[in-house]
């Protein structure tokens, strides 16, 4: 059986689970490429337009691959974190692919709630009767997969440069290559180190979204709203880059809040979405990591001077 996988939205976090499982069922995968201009065109010409860059490139891994599977991931997740959810869009996916794209395989439209291990256990189970009536080799394949994620460190943090950034945003719009145009190696490049919210404890985050007047709604807006905090407030970083969907309600939220906490501490916004330019894009990052050299030129020569 082959089984198609397309490489976006959270393939980047839950990809050796996914992968792990149906390679122990013995089933044939089939991956997306890498995003590319042609699929991000066919996203774009198959997405409803109101929908924001990460779903459309969704679309496009869809149809990069349709012809070649017998069935498609298409994870329709639910919920990540007990009384919280996650983009409505992710909820709907599955009908989105259906009726955007023609000529469809079977696609997985099971609801996914990985809050609870009896939920993902029992999206595994349907999924893997879709592939094998042996309840026992499901079993060992969810094992197997389980321990294969519990050992992938997702995230980037850099130990060796002078000046750190925190790189935030949802994990799709951080570690696409192609739609963020490269920006971590950008802001490499620049002498720049980088942090991501995986390498913030979940006490800290807690510690953080606490003290807002109202609990986020949204896991994805906690994630980046409590790491934004605590590395600013406890001057971790030197700085903050949020890469934004355009259009993107959990987003300008967030953004909004992250600003009102961290008061005039460096925060750069880098909006994306299927028209954005490259070279105005660098010409911002540029600039804001030129502020911050300067800042820190002026901070050690107030100590200095005492």
């Amino acid at each position: 059986m082959k089984i198609g996988i397309p490489k976006g939205l959270l393939y980047y976090k839950y990809y050796p689970f996914i992968e792990t499982f149906l390679k122990e069922l013995g089933a044939e995968i089939i991956i997306s490429n890498d995003t590319n201009k042609t699929i991000l065109n066919d996203g774009v010409k198959y997405c409803v337009d109101e929908a924001c860059l990460p779903i459309k490139v969704f679309h496009g891994h869809v149809a990069s691959i349709k012809d070649k599977c017998d069935l498609i991931i298409v994870p329709r997740i639910m919920c990540i974190r007990d009384k919280e959810y996650i983009c409505p869009k992710f909820c709907g996916l599955p009908e989105m692919i259906k009726y955007s794209i023609q000529d469809m395989p079977r696609i997985t439209e099971l609801p996914l709630y990985m809050n609870s291990k009896k939920g993902l256990y029992e999206w595994v189970k349907k999924l893997g009767l879709m592939i094998t009536g042996n309840l026992h080799a499901i079993d060992m394949a969810y094992m197997k997969a389980q321990n294969a994620q519990k050992n992938f460190k997702c995230g980037i943090k850099d130990s060796e440069y002078k000046i750190n950034i925190a790189l935030l945003g949802h994990p799709y719009n951080v570690y696409d290559k192609y739609t963020n145009m490269n920006v971590v190696e950008k802001i490499h490049k620049f002498g720049m180190g980088i942090i991501t919210e995986e390498f913030v404890s979940n006490e800290a985050i807690d510690k953080e979204v606490d003290k807002l007047f109202k609990r986020p709604f949204w896991s994805f807006a906690r994630n980046s709203y409590g790491a934004a905090a605590y590395l600013a407030l406890n001057k971790k970083v030197d700085g903050l880059v949020y890469i934004s969907s355009f259009a993107c309600g959990i987003d300008s939220v967030v953004i909004e809040l992250i600003k009102d906490t961290v008061k005039d501490f460096p925060f750069l916004v880098l909006k994306i979405d299927e028209q954005t330019g490259e070279a105005g894009f660098n010409t911002r990052i540029e600039a804001f990591i030129d502020m911050l050299e300067r800042r820190k030129k002026i901070e050690s020569h107030v100590s200095a001077h005492g």
